[in-house]
């Protein structure tokens, strides 16, 4: 559902992401691990085109979409939660969902993303800017989801989160790829929420990957090294 090749991407004279190469299967939720300053957000940002690649190719679904805008991303496909969720605090809840709606035709949200975060069917008529920091998160991947994605991509999804509601969001992810289908990527510091909610885990260190395990039999003190200072 989603192929990575040879990857490259830089800050000006500096390559961050050394070729990357990953391919994710359709429903399957793949964890993206690393200490900050790895290039876990540069590959994200890379595959939404919020950064130039400097090589490379990305697929979803077949289609390539290395030299699209990040709005034809959407629409091949792609859907982004940035890290610090990014919602537009002055709009309401419906809002902010419905501004995923402009890639689909749809001028309503659909039922079932509000079956899936009954907290902001009964705050939607509130500004984003007056939810808790897990809400604000659960906001985030409804937009996302408004846009019909097939691969969804989650940066930090669990910075600034109580531990009760990353919990929560692990099992929403899960029941969302379950009904849907739905391809996930997430990047993450935390191994718990990682193992609660992948199938695969791979380590991002220095710009390329260096470790990938299933999360069944998964070396835990390992990659717990991987993200110690």
């Amino acid at each position: 559902m989603l192929t990575i090749q040879e990857l490259r991407a830089a800050y000006s004279e500096s390559e961050v992401l050394h070729g990357i190469n990953l391919d994710v299967r359709p429903g399957e939720i793949v964890a993206i691990m690393g200490r900050n300053g790895m290039g876990k957000t540069t590959l994200m940002k890379t595959l939404m085109g919020i950064v130039p690649s400097q090589g490379g190719a990305i697929e979803v679904d077949g289609a390539p979409i290395t030299g699209l805008k990040s709005h034809k991303r959407v629409a091949a496909g792609l859907a982004y939660v940035p890290q610090g969720r990014q919602i537009f605090s002055s709009m309401t809840v419906e809002e902010n969902v419905e501004t995923g709606l402009t890639v689909t035709g749809r001028s309503r949200v659909p039922d079932e993303i509000y079956e899936l975060f009954p907290v902001l069917l009964e705050m939607k008529n509130r500004r984003g800017g007056n939810l808790s920091g897990g809400q604000q998160q659960q906001l985030a991947i409804a937009r996302a989801l408004a846009s019909a994605p097939k691969v969804l991509l989650l940066d930090e999804p669990t910075e600034g989160i109580q531990p009760s509601i990353i919990r929560d969001m692990a099992r929403t992810l899960r029941k969302i790829r379950d009904q849907s289908g739905l391809s996930i990527v997430v990047s993450e510091q935390v191994l718990s929420f990682a193992l609660d909610v992948a199938d695969r885990v791979l380590v991002l260190e220095n710009g390329t990957f260096v470790h990938e395990a299933p999360r069944e039999g998964i070396d835990e003190e390992k990659v717990s090294k991987f993200l110690s200072v």
